[in-house]
Formats: C-alpha cells, structure tokens, sequence
C-alpha cells in the first residue's frame, strides 16, 4: 500500500497503511492531502483555539552561564519549577554542533522508506528499548495525533552500538551524554530547593536511573486547526531534555487557568520541564504541567525529548526530607514507578489524570 495514491485510500482501513504498514503520518502528508482523514479529527474540546493562547506571556527564560559563580540561578530554576513547571535554558554549555547533528539525524531517520522503519516498530523490533511508531497509543485512542516518533531507551553504549537504528544513534548518544551535566546541575539546584543537600548513590537511580530519547516528527498537516501534534498531557518523567526546531508549535497550560502560553524557540536553548515523578517526590512543590502540541499546516516540524526518569523498579513518593521540613502530609503514596509508566501508556492522553493514580484518596 506503500505505492497508494491519496484517491484511492479506503481511510477506513487507515490505520493499516499508517500503523502497521509503518507508513506513519510522513506517509500521509508525503502524498500531498488536502483534507485531514476523519481518523485525526479530534473533539471540539481538544482543538486549539486562539481564545485561549496568552500571547504576551512567556515561560522564563534561564542563563546558565555563571551557574558556578552566581547562586540566583538556581534559585531561579526552583522558581520556574514551582511557578511554570517549565523553563528554557541558554548557554548551558552543550555545543550547538550537538544539538544540530541530532536535528540532522531526526530528519534523516524519517526520510527513510517505510520499509525501513517498521524495522523497529513494536511488532518488528528485536527489543522493547527501541520502538518506532506513529500517535501516541492507537489502539486507545478515539482520534489519532498528528505525530511520528522513535523512542530510544538508553541501557548502555554498547546496547545502542547493536540495536539503535545506524541513521541516528551516533547523533541521539552524542546529545545523550552531552546533556549528563546539565541534568545534574538542574536536579542539584532543584533538590537543594526541596532540603536535599547531597544526591547520594540511592536518590541518583530515584531522579534519573533511566533515560529515553525520543526523536519527534511532525509532518505538514492539512486542516491543521482539527487535530494535534501532540494532545494535552504532562510526563511522566523526573525531568524532560527538549530540543526543538525553530517552528514552534509546543503550548503549556498557565499554573490555575485554562489559559495556553506558546514557548517560543530560541536558538540554542533547551526547553527544560518538570515530569510527574518530581511533582510526586516535592509532594506537589514542583508542578509538572500539561502541554500540547499544535498541527503546522506549512512546515515539518521536529522535536529531540531526553526523558530523565527514576529507575523502573523504584518506588517513588514524597521525599523524607520534604516532609520533614515542612511538617507536610504526603499527598502521594509510594508507588512503583514501572506501574505509574504502565498506566500512563494504557490509555490516550487525558491532561493531567494520570497523577490521581498516585494521589492518596
């Protein structure tokens, strides 16, 4: 079906030629449709209107350029992470050959026939650590996202070497230990924010025992207005590494509003946010926010997430030194992180739901 022309696409039976013939969204848009498929129109409800976007707003904007000499800095990520749950970061010292090489790869592995990258699509793959795809969870999903998707799950260097596809595993490393630094720096400063004066052996695999890298593509859309790149949702992760383009197209929902704020790309800078594993660790100090993702109806769009998560078999709660500090109650009960992951991916992406699974009732 590769070969198809748009006319005569039963879109009934769309999800054959998008999910599991590997085709994708790229291969949707490849053939130069005019109408979006009934399959990505989504509810009235989850299409974003203009009524809702704050335009003269901003989530802050952080430089770490004197991280080591100036101690506001990190005051002023605790800050953001309290306020905004998200935060973009300049001169943080990852060359910007890294970040460059990574978006060159991200294209390059799309660009790859169809046959090619349902190789590692999950019927396909040799292992559940990479995983090409298309949405988010189709089979739970009343409407489908306007996205396609690598996820990459770092074991080690020497998995990747044998299992990463060749046309951007050198590139997705490179950024992968590039960004090591910047994620502690950012976990110290958030940690001291929370009492946590030192990241011992235990709460490093806590904060950031395991990784993914994703490489995000979101082709030209048709009618764009009626579906989303990405539908509204926060991560689940401990923090969250993004790079983006310079198209533009990430929303975050304004802390008590149902107001949207569009992070505008910076060149060079990282788009940091706060995951649901640190919202539940400061017992709900650090907010990890919803986000969405429009639909461009004249650009590719690309995105590089890093997602810094606890270790899988880590149970994951309030902090002791939270707690103690403040004399709080713990409004998370500890729960085994692999289980929250799993109830995350079961369903289609529902805003912030997800976090009432950890939440004591």
């Amino acid at each position: 079906m590769s070969t198809t022309t748009f006319s005569s696409i039963n879109f009934n039976d769309i999800t054959d030629f998008v999910v599991n013939e590997g085709n994708g969204v790229k291969g949707l848009s490849d053939m130069g449709l005019k109408t979006l498929p009934k399959q990505y129109i989504q509810l009235p409800t989850e299409q974003m209107t203009t009524s809702t976007i704050i335009v003269d707003e901003s989530v802050p904007i952080i430089d770490m350029s004197n991280w080591d000499n100036d101690s506001k800095t990190g005051e002023k990520i605790c800050d953001a992470a309290e306020k905004w749950g998200f935060f973009q970061i300049i001169n943080h010292g990852i060359p910007l050959e890294v970040l460059d090489n990574v978006k060159a790869a991200t294209y390059r592995f799309f660009k790859q026939s169809a046959e090619e990258k349902n190789k590692h699509s999950k019927d396909n793959s040799c292992t559940n650590n990479v995983r090409y795809g298309t949405s988010f969870t189709p089979q739970a999903e009343k409407a489908f996202e306007w996205k396609d998707f690598l996820s990459l799950f770092y074991v080690s260097d020497e998995e990747a070497a044998d299992l990463w596809p060749s046309a951007c595993r050198d590139e997705a490393l490179d950024f992968l230990r590039n960004s090591d630094i910047v994620i502690k720096k950012l976990l110290e400063a958030l940690m001291k924010g929370l009492n946590v004066n030192e990241i011992d052996q235990t709460k490093e695999s806590l904060l950031m025992g395991s990784k993914r890298i994703n490489l995000n593509y979101y082709p030209k859309c048709p009618n764009p207005e009626l579906t989303v790149g990405v539908g509204r949702h926060s991560d689940v992760s401990t923090l969250t590494i993004l790079l983006q383009d310079n198209i533009g197209g990430l929303y975050v929902k304004k802390l008590d509003s149902d107001s949207w704020v569009h992070v505008l790309p910076i060149d060079g800078a990282i788009v940091i946010n706060v995951g649901d594993a640190l919202q539940i660790m400061s017992n709900g100090k650090y907010k990890s926010i919803e986000h969405r993702v429009i639909a461009n109806g004249n650009n590719n769009r690309i995105s590089v997430p890093i997602f810094v998560n606890p270790n899988p078999n880590d149970l994951i709660g309030p902090l002791q030194e939270v707690i103690e500090k403040n004399g709080e109650k713990p409004i998370y009960k500890q729960i085994l992180y692999s289980d929250y992951v799993k109830h995350f991916f079961s369903k289609a992406h529902d805003g912030k739901e997800t976090i009432d699974f950890a939440k004591i009732n």
